[in-house]
C-alpha cells in the first residue's frame, strides 16, 4: 500500500506541476480578456439567481441549479482544503487560492454557456450536458467527451463521495465519540432518500440546504474575525506579501517557497470552486433559462460566493489566529488547524464547525451524485442511472468507514485528468463563448430567446 500511494504521489506531482498551473490560470486570464472581464456582472449574476426563469425549457430552476452547484463546490476543500493550503504553502497559498477564484468566474462562465449551448434531452426528457456535450457536439472530438466522462465517472465515487462521507464519520467520531458505522448508516439512509428522486429532489433539497449552511459557517468566521480583530491587517498584509515571496519558518508558519504558495493554492483553489475542472456545468445544463448567456451568468455567481466569499474567510481565519496562538497553532494541518481556529469561540464554536463540515460534506455527496450519475449517462445511456444511485449510497457508507489516504491522493489527480479535456473546450470554442456573450450579454438582450435546437439523445 506505501508503494502503491507513493506512485500515486508521484503522478499527483507531475499533473499539479507547472504544466496544469499554467494552462489552469492562463485559461482563467484569456478567457477574462475574451469575454471583456465578465467579472464586472457579478451583481446583475447574483440578482439573476434569485430571478424566476419558469416559462423556459430545463428540469429545475435556475437557482435549483446554482444551489445544486454550490452543494457540489462549498465542501470539505472550504474548511480542511484551505487550511492544507496554508499548512504546506504557506500562508500566500491563500492569496493564490482567491486570485484562482477571481479569474476562475470567467472560466466557470464560459464551460457553463457551452453546457447550455450544446445540451440535449436523454430518453427520459430530461436535460443533460456538460463538457463530453460541448466536446462531441461543439468540437467534433468524441473520444475526448469519452475521456471526460470517465475521468468524471470515476473520480465522483473518489472526491465526491468517499472522501465526503469519510470526513463525516472522523469528525462526528471525534467531537461526539459516535462509531463511524452508525454515522455510516444515518448518511446512507439521508442519501438515499434525496438522490433516489433525481436532479429535482437533490435541487429541492439544495435551495433549502446551501443558504442555511453557508450561512451559519460565514456568521462563525465573522466572529472568529471580531476575536481576532487586532491581527486582522497583519493576517491580510501576510497573505499578500507571502504570495509572492518566500514564508521563513516561525511564528507558528513552516517555511514555504513561492512556487509551493502557488501551487497549493491554486490546486485548492480548483477542488474548492472546480473552475476549469467541468463538473459544475453539468447542473447548469438542467436549468429552466432562455439562452445560454442568462444560466452562465448566475453559474458564475457560484465561485464568488464559494472562493472570493467562502474561502477567503476561512484563509483569513487560519491566518489571524495562528499570528494570536503561534505556539497552540504550530505544526498543525488540515482539520486540526481549522478547529483550533474554531476553538476561539467559546463553546459552540466546535459545534458550528463540526455541523459545516457535516452539512458541507453531505451537500457535495448530493451535488456530485448527479454528475457522476450525468457522466454516466453519457457513457452508456439511462439505463444506468437506477444502478448508479444503489451504487452511490452503498459507496457513501463505505467511505464512512475506510482509511482513504489512498482515495484522496487519487482524487487529487482524477481532478487534474478532468480538467484537460474540459480546457480543450474552453479554449477551442472560446469564439462560441464570445459569440453568445455578444448576442446576448453585450447588447442588452439577456431576455431574448435561443434558436437553438435541442436534439433528443437514442441513449
Amino acid at each position: 500500500m506505501e508503494a502503491i500511494n507513493s506512485f500515486v504521489d508521484a503522478v499527483n506531482g507531475f499533473v499539479w506541476g507547472p504544466v496544469m498551473l499554467v494552462l489552469l490560470f492562463g485559461t482563467h486570464i484569456f478567457l477574462t480578456v475574451r469575454t471583456k472581464f465578465i467579472q464586472r456582472y457579478i451583481f446583475r449574476a447574483i440578482k439573476l439567481s434569485v430571478t424566476p426563469d419558469t416559462e423556459a425549457e430545463g428540469d429545475v430552476s435556475g437557482f435549483g441549479a446554482l444551489t445544486t452547484a454550490l452543494a457540489a463546490t462549498i465542501g470539505t476543500g472550504n474548511i480542511v482544503g484551505v487550511a492544507t493550503a496554508v499548512a504546506l504553502g504557506g500562508p500566500g497559498a491563500i492569496m493564490w487560492c482567491w486570485l484562482t477564484g477571481l479569474f476562475g468566474i470567467a472560466t466557470k462562465y464560459g464551460e457553463a454557456l457551452l453546457a447550455i449551448k450544446y445540451r440535449v434531452k436523454d430518453k427520459t426528457g430530461a436535460m443533460v450536458g456538460g463538457p463530453m456535450y460541448a466536446l462531441e457536439r461543439g468540437l467534433g472530438q468524441k473520444w475526448l467527451g469519452v475521456m471526460f466522462a470517465i475521468f468524471a465517472g470515476v473520480a465522483c465515487f473518489g472526491i465526491g463521495n468517499m472522501t465526503q462521507a469519510n470526513s463525516i464519520s472522523t469528525m462526528v467520531m471525534n467531537n461526539f465519540h459516535i462509531p463511524q458505522w452508525i454515522t455510516g448508516i444515518v448518511l446512507t439512509v439521508a442519501t438515499a432518500l434525496v438522490i433516489l428522486g433525481g436532479v429535482k429532489s437533490i435541487a429541492k433539497c439544495c435551495e433549502k440546504l446551501v443558504p442555511l449552511m453557508a450561512g451559519l459557517y460565514i456568521v462563525g468566521c465573522v466572529v472568529i474575525l471580531a476575536i481576532n480583530a487586532p491581527y486582522l491587517g497583519a493576517a491580510f498584509k501576510l497573505i499578500v506579501s507571502s504570495a509572492f515571496t518566500p514564508t521563513a519558518a516561525g511564528g507558528g508558519f513552516a517555511g514555504a517557497t513561492v512556487m509551493m504558495a502557488i501551487r497549493f493554492g491554486i490546486a485548492r483553489g480548483l477542488f474548492t470552486n472546480e473552475s476549469g475542472l467541468g463538473s459544475a456545468p453539468i447542473a447548469a445544463a438542467a436549468a429552466m433559462t432562455k439562452n445560454p448567456v442568462r444560466q452562465s451568468l448566475i453559474a458564475m455567481s457560484a465561485v464568488f460566493w464559494d472562493t472570493i466569499i467562502v474561502c477567503a474567510l476561512t484563509g483569513l481565519v487560519l491566518v489571524s489566529s495562528i499570528l494570536k496562538s503561534p505556539e497552540g497553532m504550530a505544526n498543525l494541518d488540515g482539520g486540526a488547524l481549522t478547529s483550533a481556529a474554531f476553538n476561539h469561540i467559546p463553546v459552540v464554536g466546535p459545534i458550528v464547525l463540526t455541523i459545516g463540515l457535516v452539512t458541507f460534506a453531505w451537500s457535495t455527496i448530493l451535488g456530485w451524485s448527479y454528475y457522476g450519475e450525468r457522466a454516466w449517462v453519457y457513457l452508456v445511456g439511462t439505463k444506468c442511472i437506477k444502478p448508479f444511485r444503489i451504487a452511490w449510497v452503498i459507496v457513501s457508507y463505505v467511505g464512512c468507514i475506510m482509511s482513504l489516504k489512498l482515495v484522496w491522493n487519487i482524487a487529487d489527480t482524477l481532478n487534474a485528468m478532468m480538467a484537460f479535456p474540459n480546457l480543450i473546450a474552453l479554449l477551442g470554442l472560446s469564439g462560441v463563448i464570445v459569440s453568445e456573450t455578444k448576442k446576448y450579454l453585450w447588447t442588452e438582450n439577456l431576455d431574448g430567446w435561443s434558436t437553438d435546437e435541442i436534439p433528443l439523445l437514442d441513449r
